[in-house]
């Protein structure tokens, strides 16, 4: 058999071939049409799918989706800083806020436990305490206002002499605890008297006075600061009498028990310092 060449081959396909491949090519395109009918119906009976897993199934089938709104959303923060700045400035400010609150509730409890506070506290009761005591001692050493003493009058020739009018002036205004006291006029002559800032029994001194009965010449004598000293109790008015009996005139310088003996040392100190001493005249036995 001759081999056929290629303008053989197109010279035997004849047109009832032609009309063959029509046929046949009619025929797939209807068996196509029928088939859709089958597949919708195939559709329409499936049950329904799942709004989650078909959302998954998107996310799943579309994960260039995902990259693209992705990218949008960087974008869009890139495009607007302005935005980001806001949102920044807004965190600060509300730090600062915070910050500041806290530092004014700090900067307040300091305030309130500040230590010069504290030591106007411990302070403040300490100096009112001392405050009353100097307030108190100063009450007790006060002077009190006494009433003028009354002292009845004795014989007192020589109450105007010199001797009594260069002593009397000399005297001191106090005699230890004791000071000077107002004499109710009319005042007897040559006459001081001192008394407790309370009152009581006061320490009197005469001036100008005769002399004593019962100094004699066999009364025992004191010699006190270079003055002598004769004594007489009374012990009725719980009081000794001292009389100075070796200066020109007899003074007598009355104590009360308990008094001490630093009134008739101080007095014995101005008689000393004032009248010149001479030689006791005692009275007969």
């Amino acid at each position: 058999m001759a081999d056929s060449t290629p303008e053989d081959r197109d010279e035997a396909i004849t047109p009832d071939d032609t009309a063959t491949a029509d046929t046949t090519s009619s025929g797939d395109e209807s068996t196509s049409t029928t088939a859709q009918p089958t597949d919708t119906h195939a559709a329409d009976s499936a049950p329904l799918s799942d709004p989650v897993n078909a959302g998954a199934d998107a996310d799943a089938e579309d994960p260039d989706a995902k990259d693209a709104d992705a990218d949008d959303a960087a974008d869009a923060n890139a495009n607007d800083p302005d935005a980001d700045g806001a949102e920044n400035a807004d965190t600060d400010d509300a730090a600062d806020a915070d910050s500041d609150e806290s530092d004014s509730a700090d900067a307040d409890l300091e305030s309130h436990h500040s230590p010069a506070l504290i030591a106007t506290a411990v302070a403040l009761p300490v100096v009112l305490i001392v405050a009353v005591l100097v307030a108190a001692f100063i009450t007790l050493r006060a002077p009190v206002e006494r009433a003028p003493l009354a002292l009845g009058p004795v014989p007192a020739p020589a109450a105007d002499g010199p001797a009594c009018q260069a002593l009397l002036p000399a005297l001191p205004a106090d005699l230890g605890d004791y000071t000077k006291s107002t004499l109710v006029e009319p005042a007897p002559p040559a006459t001081r008297a001192w008394q407790l800032p309370d009152g009581g029994d006061p320490i009197t001194l005469r001036c100008g006075l005769d002399r004593p009965l019962e100094f004699n010449r066999a009364s025992p004598l004191t010699v006190i600061d270079g003055v002598k000293w004769f004594q007489v109790r009374d012990e009725v008015g719980k009081t000794g009498t001292w009389f100075a009996v070796d200066r020109e005139t007899y003074i007598a310088l009355t104590l009360p028990d308990g008094s001490g003996t630093s009134a008739v040392q101080t007095v014995s100190e101005t008689i000393n310092a004032n009248l010149p001493a001479r030689e006791p005249t005692p009275g007969e036995l």
